[in-house]
């Protein structure tokens, strides 16, 4: 392996490995640095994992009314909890292997413990110890034209709610944990919050859920927020909202969360408590502060391309800020090495990052929330269509939700979407290319929509904003 390359990539996300991907096939001598496993949180204790895990829960609450479906079933169904966890460490496994094929096959040095910088174009390497409790790696050092630092970010964790692994956890040890607990309080109604919730409760553990703000999902626009609180308590999760903890007891038996509501102060008894309460950029220990790298808190200061203070240092993904999405950081860090070779590249618009959350309903949604596009000034145009009008939902079972779009008075332009129904994370991309595309209301409507799909909703959506609805 060389000991000077053109381009560096500290961390193996998917933004770093779609990175260094994309900067070989710009001709660049390419190594990542990775001191766990390849495909970083993301691929092997986060997005896919969970998404395995979910589809077990999804799974599960079909079985539950497989009646409904016409279907018969001599006997019950129950949770083979550590096996539904085995599935979903296969699934992240899958994925790390075929992260190393692409290294291969791209031919990216792949060089393995912890990266620091110690100076603008150096990298030194020590021997780390990964989330399976091996060593991995050696020590050596490396230099390039190019460092781009994609080293994510880890659970926020608060004061009064330490992390043990064990009574308090984290993402990781819910997803990662064989022995399954008879209750939960889960301490956030983020993404991560709701997900777990739904996973937990459909697995036949008794979850409650507490959000400081007053409502779930609390950056979903307010009218998805409500529709999914509607499907929670429907299905008996337990929902408290602007409450707010105030630590847990971990010595009682069961442990006891104290929390302060409008009603006075509560104690909730349970076996664990997960904190869900959003993340932290890992901006420690990778050299900044030597090499002089600007900082906002836990995350790098960077311009519209990734450039950092200091020349010839880049930063991408989690580790600048949020929105914490994967699929934010690979966009990002294939913008930022097309920069680097000179193409003609444009900034990304936050507004056009789509949003999605894997529960139960599924929630996605992109660009303004009714109540941002108002504040902004637009005069707007609504739409929404629900679910139960729609022929495809209506054959799957599938009735929930309800698509909700925005548009422009003026110019009819597409300001935003926000989708809460089966399979909502696969309709935004739509939505997303309509946005990119300048797209307006009438060439939506002028767009043919097969029938019958779930598709058809934000054609339906769109209609009813012009006052055109068809099918409600």
């Amino acid at each position: 392996m060389a000991t000077h390359y053109d381009c560096v990539i500290v961390g193996s996300g998917p933004g770093g490995y779609e990175t260094a991907i994309r900067a070989t096939q710009l001709d660049m001598d390419t190594a990542i640095v990775e001191k766990d496993k390849l495909g970083g949180v993301c691929l092997n204790v986060g997005c896919i994992p969970t998404k395995a895990l979910l589809k077990s829960a999804e799974v599960m609450s079909e079985a539950s009314h497989l009646d409904q479906f016409g279907l018969e079933l001599d006997g019950s169904v129950s949770a083979n909890f550590p096996s539904v966890i085995e599935r979903s460490r296969g699934a992240a496994n899958q994925m790390n292997q075929g992260v190393k094929f692409l290294m291969k096959k791209n031919d990216v040095d792949v060089l393995r413990g912890h990266g620091q910088l110690t100076a603008a174009d150096t990298v030194e390497i020590e021997p780390s110890v990964n989330m399976d409790g091996d060593e991995v790696g050696e020590e050596r050092t490396v230099t390039a034209d190019h460092i781009i630092l994609a080293t994510g970010a880890r659970p926020n964790e608060l004061p009064f709610l330490p992390i043990d692994g064990e009574k308090v956890l984290s993402y990781k040890e819910a997803m990662l944990q064989t022995e399954q607990p008879d209750s939960m309080v889960i301490v956030g109604a983020g993404a991560i919050g709701v997900e777990f919730g739904y996973f937990y409760h459909h697995m036949g553990t008794d979850v409650t859920i507490i959000e400081v703000e007053n409502r779930i999902v609390p950056n979903e626009d307010k009218d998805v927020s409500r529709e999914l609180a509607k499907s929670y308590k429907k299905a008996g999760i337990d929902v408290m909202t602007g409450a707010n903890v105030q630590g847990v007891d971990k010595d009682a038996e069961p442990l006891t969360v104290e929390v302060e509501t409008d009603d006075g102060t509560q104690h909730i008894e349970c076996d664990q408590v997960l904190s869900a309460v959003g993340v932290v950029g890992n901006v420690e220990d990778i050299g900044l502060e030597e090499v002089g790298v600007e900082t906002d808190g836990n995350d790098i200061v960077v311009d519209d391309y990734y450039r950092t203070n200091v020349d010839g240092v880049y930063a991408i993904g989690d580790v600048t800020g949020a929105p914490w999405l994967a699929h934010k950081a690979s966009h990002e860090g294939i913008l930022c090495v097309e920069n680097i070779a000179g193409h003609d590249v444009r900034p990304i618009d936050k507004r056009d990052i789509p949003a999605c959350t894997y529960c139960q309903p599924q929630i996605a949604s992109v660009g303004y929330t009714e109540e941002e596009a108002k504040e902004d000034g637009y005069e707007v145009k609504i739409g929404k269509f629900p679910f139960k009008a729609n022929g495809k939902a209506a054959a799957l079972g599938h009735q929930e939700g309800f698509v909700k779009t925005i548009y422009d008075e003026k110019y009819g332009e597409f300001l935003g979407c926000h989708i809460i129904g089966q399979d909502a994370t696969e309709l935004i991309a739509e939505v997303v290319a309509s946005r990119k595309l300048e797209t307006t209301g009438f060439e939506i409507m002028e767009s043919m929509h097969p029938h019958p799909t779930l598709s058809e909703a934000v054609m339906e959506a769109t209609r009813d904003a012009y006052g055109q609805p068809i099918n409600i």
